[in-house]
């Protein structure tokens, strides 16, 4: 698998700059295409928030988006306490206003959603109209999924960090209750079953990162990715870190897009195709035997875009 880079990549090993690639719409290749907005790590209220938003917006109606992928952190600092807790209005429905934002919103829990009262954020899916949360990780049924050809996992990561089932607040008692093995065969399973051409793979934490706030995440490289490597995933798409990054590594593209509402110093690591300390958010689609994403910052502008072409199999 190769991703298709612009010059100053090739030649740094990362990008600085917006890349240079242009691809074709999928409409003149015959095909049928997926595109939705990635959104992580943005629920409190700040300016790059409301920019973040206001951008999102224009770029999902100028795309077409199908929907948003909020990735966690959904809600800091401590999630929230209840369906009726006044932050589902102050940083979600009174932010994303935009037409084109009022998609199904598919989203999983971050480690500051495990905070709170995590299960509030499954039960909201039955008062709204968009927020999507069936259960803690689940296979995204859209049906512009399956008119690509692909299939998306979402998964719960905080159970898996160490350091959150040790602590002795709300968030050890939340992830501690949480099955880890019971997730990971079902990971295992639902991927050993699709016979999608495109497997994608969400989740919070990342792989690998340059983040300086985190960074790599041991338990999800020791548990996660040996099945993401077996099951032939194209890409794994994470938050966590507040910034923008591409990390080809692994055997797996790494699209990484927690900028939602600010951003944190980041560098490049082993396999960075990209990096950038900025708030923002990414586009991505698929189309045939292309994956392209782009990755924008708060006032929508081109940072990154690169693609990856579909993996063929013997």
């Amino acid at each position: 698998m190769t991703v298709i880079l612009d010059r100053r990549t090739l030649l740094g090993g990362f990008a600085i700059g917006a890349a240079s690639l242009t691809v074709a719409p999928a409409e003149a290749r015959g095909t049928k295409s997926c595109t939705f907005a990635v959104l992580g790590d943005w629920g409190r209220d700040t300016p790059e928030q409301h920019n973040v938003a206001a951008a999102m917006g224009r770029a999902a109606a100028e795309a077409g988006s199908d929907f948003v992928l909020a990735i966690g952190d959904n809600f800091y600092s401590d999630g929230v306490t209840s369906t009726d807790d006044p932050l589902w209005q102050s940083v979600f429905e009174g932010v994303y206003t935009h037409p084109a934002l009022q998609v199904p919103w598919y989203a999983l829990l971050g480690n500051h959603d495990y905070r709170g009262n995590p299960q509030a954020q499954l039960d909201y899916s039955a008062r709204s109209k968009r927020w999507r949360m069936p259960a803690r990780y689940y296979q995204v049924a859209d049906a512009s999924l399956a008119r690509a050809d692909t299939e998306l996992f979402a998964i719960d990561t905080s159970p898996f960090v160490e350091r959150y089932r040790e602590n002795d607040g709300p968030i050890g008692s939340n992830t501690r209750s949480q099955d880890v093995p019971t997730q990971l065969a079902w990971l295992d399973h639902a991927l050993s079953q699709s016979r999608a051409k495109w497997k994608l793979v969400t989740g919070h934490h990342p792989i690998r990162s340059g983040g300086s706030g985190h960074g790599d995440q041991p338990e999800i490289i020791a548990q996660v990715l040996p099945i993401l490597n077996r099951h032939g995933v194209q890409a794994y798409i994470a938050g966590h870190d507040h910034d923008l990054q591409h990390i080809r590594r692994d055997g797996i593209d790494m699209i990484q897009c927690g900028g939602g509402m600010e951003a944190r110093p980041v560098q490049p690591v082993e396999g960075t195709r990209f990096c950038r300390a900025a708030a923002g958010f990414g586009m991505v689609r698929v189309a045939g035997d292309l994956l392209s994403f782009d990755l924008r910052d708060e006032r929508g502008a081109s940072l990154y875009n690169a693609s990856v072409p579909v993996r063929v199999t013997a």
